[in-house]
Formats: structure tokens, sequence, C-alpha cells
């Protein structure tokens, strides 16, 4: 269902972008990585999180951490990881295929400004073995996502 929420959203939106699905889990970075023949850094993680009563998708390069004090300094509050069963709820893709794209509903979406250094990017598409390539200001268009620098 993810996977089709997410192919639908690239056929109204970006019918020029195609989901890439292939046989071996490109669930963690490094799975994704080695998948899709990319650094780490390369693969666009999508992180699912709370400020606040706020929940929110963080797009940011494979290998960024979170910094907690540019984080609280950008939305005034302490993040909070969302476990398994509400990032579910929240954008209807499984851990390991969440991406900021075919969401049920709006949730705000910020790209890292780790994203920027690449010309071309790879995060999930709705499932554990499905992603694509697109360059870092098209992924933040095609979101409606803000710019922010909120990784080490």
């Amino acid at each position: 269902m993810s996977l089709e929420t997410v192919r639908a959203f690239f056929a109204q939106n970006a019918p020029d972008i195609e989901v890439i699905v292939t046989e071996e889990s490109s669930a963690t970075v490094d799975l994704a990585a080695a998948a899709h023949g990319v650094e780490p850094a390369q693969i666009a993680k999508t992180i699912c999180l709370r400020a606040g009563d706020a929940a929110m998708l963080l797009v940011a390069a494979g290998t960024a951490r979170l910094d907690n004090r540019k984080f609280k300094d950008a939305f005034s509050a302490k993040p909070r990881m969302l476990g398994a069963e509400d990032v579910v709820a929240l954008t209807s893709h499984p851990v390991g295929g969440v991406c900021p794209f075919g969401l049920p509903g709006p949730i705000p979406v910020y790209c890292d400004v780790s994203l920027k250094r690449f010309t071309e990017v790879v995060p999930a598409a709705g499932a554990i073995n499905a992603a694509l390539r697109i360059t870092p200001e098209r992924l933040a268009e095609l979101t409606a996502a803000e710019w922010v620098d909120v990784c080490q």
C-alpha cells in the first residue's frame, strides 16, 4: 500500500522520476548505499520526530547525526524520536521505507543542509526495498520542505 501511494505521488507530481524496487533490502543506510551503488552519506534518510506536540519529518544525509542543541535552537524544543507504531500511523510507511512522499496527510517536512553537498540523493520510497534518485533541491520542492541546519 505505502509503495503504491509513493508511486501515485510521483505519477501525479513528477512522472519523470522512477521508483526503483530492488530484490535486496535497503532498510538501513548501509544496505541502501550498497543496493544503489552510492556512498552512505548520499542516502537521504527520513527521521520522524516530535518537537513538543508537533510531529515532523526530517530528511538528512545518511551519515548525518541529529544535533540536539541545533534542533532545540531551531524548533524551541528537544527532539523526540517516534516509535515504530507511531511512524507507521503518521506516514503509512514502514520503518526502513519512510520517506516524505505519498503521505496520508500534511506533515511538516524539513531538509537538513547536509543534503546540499550532493547533486543527487537516494531517499526511500515507501517500502524497505524501494528508493528513487533525486536532486536535493527537487526533493525539497516536491515536499514543500523548509531547509534547516540541525545535524552534525
